[in-house]
C-alpha cells in the first residue's frame, strides 16, 4: 500500500489539504495527517485553518519523522494558505525531510503559496517546472524563478505543484492517478461526479 503524508500547519487552507486526503484515501492510499508545530500551537495534535477551524491531526511531526524518516512515504503533500505555508517553511526538520524525500525520487507535491514559500526555500525547485498561487512566485529564491509558469497545475517528473483553492481536486486527483492509477482514477471520478 502506497503511503502519502500530508503537513498541517496553523493557517492552512482547508479545500488545499482536506482534497488530496479525501480523494488519496478514497483510492486506497494509507494517508497520514502530520501537525507541524508553529509559534501559535496549543494542542500538538490540533491544527487550526485559515478560516479558524481546528482539526485533529494523526502525528505531530516528531512523532511522523521517528517512523517515516527513514522510511520515506511515497508522497508529501503540502497544503498553502498563505500563514500555513510560512509556518510550514519555518520548520527546518520539515525542509530536510522534502528534501530527502524529494532527491529519494518520491512524489513532492504543493499548492498555492507553498510550491513558492516552501519548496522555494529547499532544492526541490532547482532546474524543474513549477507553478503556485499567482504574485508568490518571487517568494522563491532567485534561481528557480525560471521554471515558473503561470498554469493550474505543473507535473515535472516527482514534482506536482499547483495554483491554489479552485485546482485543489484536479492536484488531489493528479496525486492519485500518480499513486493509484488511471483505472482507480476514473473510478474516483466518475463515482464522485467530478465534471
Amino acid at each position: 500500500m502506497k503511503t502519502a503524508a500530508v503537513f498541517f500547519a496553523d493557517g492552512f487552507e482547508e479545500i488545499e489539504a482536506l482534497s488530496p486526503v479525501d480523494y488519496l484515501r478514497r483510492a486506497g492510499v494509507n494517508v497520514i495527517t502530520v501537525a507541524v508545530p508553529s509559534p501559535t500551537t496549543k494542542d500538538k495534535y490540533v491544527v487550526t485553518s485559515s478560516h479558524k477551524v481546528p482539526m485533529i491531526m494523526d502525528l505531530t511531526l516528531d512523532e511522523y519523522l521517528a517512523e517515516y524518516g527513514k522510511k520515506l512515504p511515497d508522497c508529501t503533500v503540502l497544503p498553502g494558505g498563505s500563514k500555513g505555508a510560512d509556518n510550514l517553511a519555518a520548520c527546518a526538520k520539515l525542509l530536510d525531510h522534502l528534501e530527502a524525500c524529494y532527491s529519494a525520487g518520491k512524489l513532492t507535491t504543493a499548492i498555492c503559496a507553498s510550491p513558492a514559500v516552501v519548496l522555494g526555500q529547499t532544492k526541490v525547485l532547482n532546474g524543474k517546472k513549477w507553478t503556485c498561487y499567482p504574485d508568490m512566485e518571487s517568494c522563491a529564491q532567485k534561481e528557480y524563478l525560471g521554471g515558473y509558469s503561470n498554469k493550474v497545475f505543473i507535473t515535472d517528473g516527482n514534482l506536482v505543484t499547483s495554483r491554489g483553492p479552485g485546482a485543489s481536486e484536479q492536484f488531489a486527483m493528479e496525486l492519485v492517478r500518480l499513486l493509484a492509477g488511471e483505472e482507480i482514477a476514473n473510478k474516483i471520478h466518475d463515482g464522485t461526479q467530478q465534471r
